[in-house]
Protein backbone atom coordinates (compact mmCIF):
# COMPACT_ATOMS: atom_id res chain seq x y z
CA UNK A 1 0.00 0.00 0.00
CA UNK A 2 1.55 3.33 -0.80
CA UNK A 3 1.57 6.26 1.23
CA UNK A 4 -0.48 8.84 -0.05
CA UNK A 5 -0.09 12.80 0.30
CA UNK A 6 -3.62 13.71 -1.14
CA UNK A 7 -3.47 14.73 2.73
CA UNK A 8 -1.01 15.80 4.65
CA UNK A 9 0.63 12.25 5.90
CA UNK A 10 1.25 11.37 9.69
CA UNK A 11 3.86 8.96 9.90
CA UNK A 12 4.64 7.43 13.34
CA UNK A 13 8.00 6.06 14.70
CA UNK A 14 8.36 2.76 15.77
CA UNK A 15 11.89 2.23 17.48
CA UNK A 16 12.85 -1.41 17.65
CA UNK A 17 14.11 -2.79 20.56
CA UNK A 18 18.32 -3.11 20.20
CA UNK A 19 19.04 -6.05 17.99
CA UNK A 20 20.75 -9.05 18.17
CA UNK A 21 24.56 -7.99 18.00
CA UNK A 22 24.16 -4.62 19.43
CA UNK A 23 25.47 -3.52 22.75
CA UNK A 24 22.47 -2.91 24.13
CA UNK A 25 20.46 -6.28 22.96
CA UNK A 26 18.90 -7.86 25.69
CA UNK A 27 15.00 -8.63 24.57
CA UNK A 28 14.45 -12.05 22.33
CA UNK A 29 13.42 -11.49 19.30
CA UNK A 30 10.02 -12.51 19.70
CA UNK A 31 9.78 -10.05 22.57
CA UNK A 32 10.92 -7.43 20.03
CA UNK A 33 8.07 -8.18 17.68
CA UNK A 34 5.67 -8.49 19.85
CA UNK A 35 6.67 -4.83 21.34
CA UNK A 36 6.74 -3.41 17.67
CA UNK A 37 3.16 -4.76 16.65
CA UNK A 38 1.88 -3.32 19.67
CA UNK A 39 3.00 0.26 19.26
CA UNK A 40 2.05 0.11 15.77
CA UNK A 41 -1.53 -1.15 16.32
CA UNK A 42 -1.72 1.76 18.66
CA UNK A 43 -0.87 4.28 15.69
CA UNK A 44 -3.51 2.43 13.45
CA UNK A 45 -6.31 2.51 16.15
CA UNK A 46 -5.73 6.00 15.94
CA UNK A 47 -5.75 6.67 12.49
CA UNK A 48 -2.17 7.87 11.50
CA UNK A 49 -1.09 7.45 7.64
CA UNK A 50 1.89 5.33 8.04
CA UNK A 51 3.90 3.47 10.63
CA UNK A 52 8.03 3.68 10.17
CA UNK A 53 10.01 1.01 11.85
CA UNK A 54 13.94 1.91 12.58
CA UNK A 55 16.41 0.46 14.78
CA UNK A 56 17.40 3.42 16.95
CA UNK A 57 19.00 1.65 20.07
CA UNK A 58 21.36 -0.02 17.89
CA UNK A 59 23.67 2.37 19.11
CA UNK A 60 26.55 2.79 18.30
CA UNK A 61 25.58 2.69 14.47
CA UNK A 62 27.60 0.82 11.66
CA UNK A 63 28.30 3.35 8.86
CA UNK A 64 26.22 1.83 5.61
CA UNK A 65 26.99 -1.69 6.01
CA UNK A 66 25.08 -3.40 9.16
CA UNK A 67 24.95 -7.13 9.10
CA UNK A 68 23.02 -9.46 7.65
CA UNK A 69 21.72 -10.39 11.69
CA UNK A 70 19.75 -7.01 11.25
CA UNK A 71 18.63 -7.59 7.92
CA UNK A 72 16.97 -10.43 9.04
CA UNK A 73 16.12 -9.07 12.34
CA UNK A 74 14.16 -6.27 10.60
CA UNK A 75 12.76 -8.09 8.00
CA UNK A 76 10.79 -10.32 11.06
CA UNK A 77 9.59 -7.48 12.56
CA UNK A 78 8.47 -5.63 9.37
CA UNK A 79 6.97 -8.86 8.25
CA UNK A 80 4.96 -8.80 11.59
CA UNK A 81 4.07 -5.44 11.58
CA UNK A 82 3.06 -5.17 8.34
CA UNK A 83 0.54 -8.22 8.61
CA UNK A 84 -1.25 -6.86 11.51
CA UNK A 85 -2.40 -3.24 10.85
CA UNK A 86 -4.12 -1.56 7.84
CA UNK A 87 -1.78 1.33 6.97
CA UNK A 88 1.02 1.90 5.20
CA UNK A 89 4.78 0.72 6.23
CA UNK A 90 8.52 2.40 5.76
CA UNK A 91 11.41 1.42 7.68
CA UNK A 92 14.96 3.33 8.13
CA UNK A 93 18.30 1.26 8.85
CA UNK A 94 20.53 2.97 10.89
CA UNK A 95 22.84 4.13 9.94
CA UNK A 96 22.49 4.83 5.88
CA UNK A 97 21.95 1.18 5.08
CA UNK A 98 19.25 2.23 2.24
CA UNK A 99 20.18 -0.93 0.25
CA UNK A 100 19.32 -3.33 3.26
CA UNK A 101 16.59 -0.95 3.63
CA UNK A 102 15.15 -1.04 0.13
CA UNK A 103 15.99 -5.17 0.64
CA UNK A 104 13.39 -5.16 3.65
CA UNK A 105 10.92 -3.46 2.08
CA UNK A 106 10.88 -6.03 -1.31
CA UNK A 107 10.37 -8.59 1.08
CA UNK A 108 7.87 -7.61 3.48
CA UNK A 109 6.04 -6.06 0.99
CA UNK A 110 6.36 -2.09 3.04
CA UNK A 111 6.06 1.29 1.33
CA UNK A 112 8.67 3.37 1.52
CA UNK A 113 12.22 3.69 3.00
CA UNK A 114 13.87 6.72 4.62
CA UNK A 115 17.39 7.15 2.87
CA UNK A 116 20.24 9.09 4.34
CA UNK A 117 23.82 10.13 2.42
CA UNK A 118 21.61 10.02 -0.80
CA UNK A 119 23.32 13.54 -2.26
CA UNK A 120 26.55 14.98 -1.11
CA UNK A 121 29.06 13.36 0.72
CA UNK A 122 28.43 14.27 5.12
CA UNK A 123 30.54 13.58 7.84
CA UNK A 124 28.30 11.79 10.18
CA UNK A 125 28.58 10.58 14.05
CA UNK A 126 29.68 7.36 12.42
CA UNK A 127 32.04 8.85 10.35
CA UNK A 128 32.21 10.05 6.30
CA UNK A 129 29.14 9.44 4.90
CA UNK A 130 29.50 9.35 0.93
CA UNK A 131 26.04 9.79 -1.22
CA UNK A 132 24.69 6.84 -2.57
CA UNK A 133 21.71 7.64 -4.98
CA UNK A 134 23.48 5.96 -8.18
CA UNK A 135 23.58 2.60 -6.44
CA UNK A 136 20.68 2.69 -4.66
CA UNK A 137 18.46 3.57 -7.59
CA UNK A 138 20.14 1.11 -9.66
CA UNK A 139 19.59 -1.22 -6.62
CA UNK A 140 15.59 -0.65 -6.65
CA UNK A 141 15.28 -1.19 -9.99
CA UNK A 142 17.60 -4.72 -10.33
CA UNK A 143 15.36 -6.43 -7.66
CA UNK A 144 12.01 -4.76 -8.98
CA UNK A 145 10.82 -2.85 -5.88
CA UNK A 146 9.83 -0.18 -8.15
CA UNK A 147 7.38 0.55 -6.08
CA UNK A 148 9.12 1.34 -2.85
CA UNK A 149 9.22 5.17 -2.33
CA UNK A 150 12.37 6.53 -1.42
CA UNK A 151 12.09 9.51 1.00
CA UNK A 152 15.38 11.02 1.25
CA UNK A 153 17.13 13.36 4.18
CA UNK A 154 18.73 16.82 3.32
CA UNK A 155 21.48 17.90 5.32
CA UNK A 156 20.81 15.32 7.71
CA UNK A 157 20.92 15.87 11.47
CA UNK A 158 23.40 14.14 13.94
CA UNK A 159 26.08 15.39 11.12
CA UNK A 160 28.25 18.09 9.73
CA UNK A 161 27.58 19.53 6.43
CA UNK A 162 30.70 22.06 5.60
CA UNK A 163 32.42 20.16 3.55
CA UNK A 164 29.47 21.43 1.10
CA UNK A 165 29.10 24.62 2.40
CA UNK A 166 29.31 26.25 -0.67
CA UNK A 167 25.91 24.07 -1.97
CA UNK A 168 23.24 25.93 -0.57
CA UNK A 169 19.87 23.99 0.90
CA UNK A 170 17.96 24.97 -2.34
CA UNK A 171 20.88 23.20 -4.64
CA UNK A 172 20.99 19.85 -2.47
CA UNK A 173 16.95 19.33 -2.47
CA UNK A 174 17.16 19.98 -6.65
CA UNK A 175 19.74 17.78 -6.91
CA UNK A 176 18.11 14.94 -4.54
CA UNK A 177 14.83 15.64 -7.12
CA UNK A 178 17.31 15.43 -10.27
CA UNK A 179 18.40 11.80 -8.66
CA UNK A 180 15.10 10.88 -8.57
CA UNK A 181 14.10 11.00 -4.74
CA UNK A 182 10.31 10.05 -4.47
CA UNK A 183 9.87 12.67 -1.39
CA UNK A 184 12.18 15.59 0.73
CA UNK A 185 13.17 15.41 4.50
CA UNK A 186 14.01 18.07 6.37
CA UNK A 187 15.07 18.09 9.93
CA UNK A 188 16.45 19.71 13.20
CA UNK A 189 20.15 19.13 14.29
CA UNK A 190 19.36 16.03 16.11
CA UNK A 191 16.40 13.69 17.31
CA UNK A 192 13.59 15.36 18.68
CA UNK A 193 14.97 18.81 17.44
CA UNK A 194 12.92 21.13 15.15
CA UNK A 195 13.54 21.91 11.65
CA UNK A 196 13.62 25.25 10.93
CA UNK A 197 10.42 26.65 9.40
CA UNK A 198 12.41 28.70 6.67
CA UNK A 199 13.79 25.11 5.76
CA UNK A 200 10.61 23.64 4.92
CA UNK A 201 9.55 26.69 3.15
CA UNK A 202 12.47 26.63 1.10
CA UNK A 203 12.19 22.80 0.60
CA UNK A 204 8.78 23.54 -1.09
CA UNK A 205 9.43 26.50 -3.42
CA UNK A 206 12.85 24.43 -4.77
CA UNK A 207 11.18 21.37 -5.36
CA UNK A 208 7.78 19.49 -7.19
CA UNK A 209 8.02 16.63 -4.35
CA UNK A 210 6.40 15.83 -1.24
CA UNK A 211 8.17 17.88 1.67
CA UNK A 212 8.26 15.98 5.45
CA UNK A 213 9.26 16.91 8.16
CA UNK A 214 11.44 14.44 10.43
CA UNK A 215 12.41 15.54 13.51
CA UNK A 216 10.65 18.08 16.48
CA UNK A 217 7.32 17.71 15.64
CA UNK A 218 4.94 17.55 18.36
CA UNK A 219 1.37 18.42 19.13
CA UNK A 220 2.37 21.74 20.71
CA UNK A 221 4.10 23.20 17.44
CA UNK A 222 2.14 21.16 14.55
CA UNK A 223 0.07 23.75 13.76
CA UNK A 224 3.07 26.40 12.73
CA UNK A 225 4.48 23.70 10.12
CA UNK A 226 0.88 22.62 9.10
CA UNK A 227 0.80 24.98 5.43
CA UNK A 228 4.38 24.14 4.70
CA UNK A 229 4.81 20.59 4.89
CA UNK A 230 2.63 17.49 3.26
CA UNK A 231 3.99 14.66 5.72
CA UNK A 232 5.19 14.46 9.11
CA UNK A 233 7.59 12.14 10.81
CA UNK A 234 7.00 11.57 14.41
CA UNK A 235 8.75 10.22 16.90
CA UNK A 236 10.37 11.56 20.49
CA UNK A 237 6.51 13.84 21.04
CA UNK A 238 4.34 10.25 21.19
CA UNK A 239 6.73 8.59 23.58
CA UNK A 240 5.92 8.70 27.19
CA UNK A 241 7.64 11.81 28.38
CA UNK A 242 8.34 12.97 25.07
CA UNK A 243 11.67 11.14 25.37
CA UNK A 244 12.06 8.93 21.94
CA UNK A 245 14.08 5.78 23.99
CA UNK A 246 10.85 5.10 25.69
CA UNK A 247 7.51 3.44 24.80
CA UNK A 248 4.78 4.70 22.46
CA UNK A 249 2.59 6.58 24.98
CA UNK A 250 -1.42 6.35 23.42
CA UNK A 251 -2.86 9.25 25.20
CA UNK A 252 -0.09 11.51 23.38
CA UNK A 253 -0.84 9.63 20.25
CA UNK A 254 -4.96 10.23 20.87
CA UNK A 255 -3.78 14.07 21.75
CA UNK A 256 -1.84 14.57 18.84
CA UNK A 257 -4.70 13.63 16.47
CA UNK A 258 -7.38 15.28 17.40
CA UNK A 259 -4.76 18.52 16.62
CA UNK A 260 -4.55 17.08 13.51
CA UNK A 261 -8.59 16.33 13.01
CA UNK A 262 -8.67 20.11 13.64
CA UNK A 263 -6.06 21.16 11.42
CA UNK A 264 -7.71 19.26 8.80
CA UNK A 265 -11.44 20.63 9.44
CA UNK A 266 -9.95 24.07 9.17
Amino acid sequence: MKLSFKRKAIIGMVHLGALPGTPRHKMSMTEIIETAVKEALIYNSHELDAVMIENMHDVPYLNRKVGPEITAAMTAVALAVQQEIEIPVGIQVLAGANTDAVAIAKAAGLAFVRAEGYVFGHVADEGYMDSDAALLMRYRKSIGADDVGIFTDIRKKHASHNITADVNLEETIQAAEFFLSDGIIITGAATGKKAAIEDVKTAKKASKLPVLIGSGISEENIESYWPFADGFIIGSSLKEDGYWMNAVDKNRVDSLMEKVKELREK
